[in-house]
């Protein structure tokens, strides 16, 4: 029989290839991580981790028992919230995933939103990329969270399009601007583009090597960065041009390159947010919560879509 401690401590170790590492996140002693995995391992019959100089490496064993793990933990958690439930958000933490650019334009006016219904809760706003934040959902870390449709893997998820995000094209040379950009200009365009770290699954990636199949061709990349920030920046400095989606691009270049501007993508190219949870999960209070304002509040931002849509990123004749 299997404790949930145990498993807790699997995961943790199997993570961070370390058991000091996992002690460290857990606040538990290394001794005592120690103890429960050599206890798991009696009960399995095997040995789930070997040591490699001051870590340790999963076994096969190890790899067949993570995914029924995390399962089980994630079924604790969601008994332990049906048990837990309140309604009256008098106090406690309220957790919303939302990926990195829609924080941009949404994310401080959902808190104030939430805050202005419940000044006793604590709100945290989970996640860089759609990617990440998914990943906290399958782990039953986050019960719901607003993130980009093309990235969303919808195997055991519910996905509920609500708005679609124009993708524009941003330079400060005014004369690439005169038109909307085509696919084989922008083929041949030098770009700045975030989530470096994420590029293989990027939702305006995505999005752009879709459009540039016909062509043959990738974006061409100059310069990668992590923040849609900095991306902005050295399109003001002159240095690249850019894809990003239209709130942000709203939000950024008056501050950050004023001598920028945009201009719309040929055909015109849009990303969709979706409000994703698992699939058949009973939402706390506190998560319907954010998935009304946070749909509220990026609706008044993007353009609403019908909520009964499939998810698509791809062209659409209509314009925001």
């Amino acid at each position: 029989m299997f404790s949930l401690h145990q498993l807790r401590c699997f995961i943790a170790t199997y993570e961070h290839g370390s058991l000091t590492a996992a002690a460290e996140e857990l606040g538990y002693a290394q001794p005592s991580v120690s103890e429960q995995i050599r206890s798991l391992e009696k009960s399995c019959g095997a040995q789930l981790f070997r040591r490699v100089g001051r870590g340790v490496v999963p076994t096969t064993v190890a790899d067949s028992l993570r995914p029924h793990a995390e399962r089980t933990l994630a079924a604790a958690e969601e008994a332990r919230r049906a048990v837990q439930r309140v309604t009256t958000f008098e106090t406690g933490t309220i957790r919303f995933g939302m990926f990195g650019t829609a924080r941009l334009y949404a994310g401080a006016g959902l808190v104030a939103d939430v805050l202005a219904q419940h000044p006793g809760v604590r709100v945290e706003l989970i996640g860089q990329n759609s990617n990440e934040v998914q990943d906290e959902l399958r782990r039953g870390r986050l019960e719901a969270a607003m993130i980009a449709v093309p990235t969303v893997t919808s195997e055991g998820m519910s996905v509920t399009p609500v708005a679609r995000d124009e993708l524009v094209y941003i330079s400060a040379d005014h004369d690439r601007l005169a038109s909307p950009v085509t696919a084989r200009r922008l083929s041949q365009a030098s770009l700045v583009m975030p989530e470096t770290t994420w590029r293989a699954d990027d939702s305006t990636r995505i999005i752009l090597r879709q459009l540039l199949h016909e062509t043959g061709r990738n974006p061409m990349t100059r310069i990668e960065v992590e923040d849609v920030e900095t991306a902005v920046e050295l399109v003001g400095m002159g240095l690249a041009d850019s894809v990003i989606p239209r709130g942000a691009a709203e939000q950024l270049l008056p501050r950050l390159a004023p001598t920028a501007g945009l201009v719309p993508l040929r055909p015109r190219q849009f990303d969709t947010l979706a409000i994703v949870h698992r699939a058949g999960a009973t939402l706390s209070p506190a998560a319907r919560l954010m998935i009304d304002l946070a749909t509220k509040r990026i609706q008044a931002i993007a353009q609403p879509v019908n909520q009964q849509a499939s998810p698509s990123s791809g062209t659409s004749p209509r314009t925001r």
